[in-house]
């Protein structure tokens, strides 16, 4: 709990974080908002909320409120952002929820429900500033998949990989783990895909292990030559947008 404290002193530009908390004391207190700082945090269906209904305040399961208080109406269908296969698109439903017995505006249920399955579905608790949106918790939620990315593509550049005992020594290896990666995201950011909307273009943007594996192979060939290299990666990445296109319209329709 200490370091969540002092992450969120140090770094005050968060306007929200994601936390996955497995300590009682700490979801605690995420919800009694001792960090003073807006959150959205996930939590099993069988975690009790207090929730204001005709017949007075209640208390009772997330799954018990989203029976007994949504409608079909209330659902709206979001995406949280671009996947490697195109948008994520989720059904959402949001509940104001009692903080303290009494209703601030400032905390809700939030529901997240698969396309497919209808019975796959996920929790959180979110607290925000009066007037927060559904779609800015959607937007803030989905950003974890960024972060998920990030150490994805690190650990494939080394970052996991380091032999070390000192912190220095650490410090030095993420360092320089880092600056490749920012490299390789300036690449990639002066792609013309990615200036281009999906509307115009089917190609998805360039993708940092594309172009990892690109200049990997450039610099330190194998026994082939270079337009069996690009014509390999051309179709890799050809095929590789035709099945987020599939896939994105096969989304749209089941919905």
């Amino acid at each position: 709990m200490e370091n969540i404290e002092h992450t969120c002193e140090t770094y005050q530009y968060f306007t929200i974080i994601r936390c996955f908390l497995p300590t009682k004391e700490e979801r605690e207190s995420c919800r009694c908002g001792k960090l003073h700082l807006p959150f959205a945090l996930a939590v099993r269906c069988t975690e009790p909320i207090e929730i204001q209904t005709a017949d007075g305040c209640q208390r009772m399961t997330v799954a018990e409120a989203e029976a007994r208080l949504l409608q079909a109406q209330d659902w709206q269908r979001l995406s949280m952002g671009s996947g490697t296969k195109g948008p994520r698109w989720f059904d959402w439903a949001c509940l104001p929820m009692l903080h303290g017995c009494e209703e601030d505006g400032q905390h809700w249920l939030l529901i997240r429900r698969s396309l497919t399955d209808l019975t796959d579905k996920s929790y959180y608790f979110v607290f925000g500033p009066k007037g927060t949106s559904l779609s800015q918790m959607v937007e803030a939620i989905g950003a974890r998949w960024h972060i998920e990315e990030d150490f994805e593509t690190g650990k494939g550049l080394g970052l996991d990989q380091y032999e070390v005992r000192t912190w220095t020594a650490w410090y030095r290896h993420v360092t320089l783990v880092l600056l490749a990666l920012a490299f390789l995201t300036g690449i990639c950011a002066r792609d013309p895909a990615t200036q281009t909307s999906e509307q115009e273009s089917l190609l998805l943007p360039l993708t940092r292990p594309e172009v990892c594996h690109l200049l990997g192979q450039l610099i330190w060939p194998h026994p082939h030559n270079v337009p069996l290299l690009l014509a390999w990666s051309w179709w890799r990445w050809c095929h590789r947008s035709r099945a987020s296109y599939y896939h994105t319209q096969r989304r749209l329709q089941a919905g």
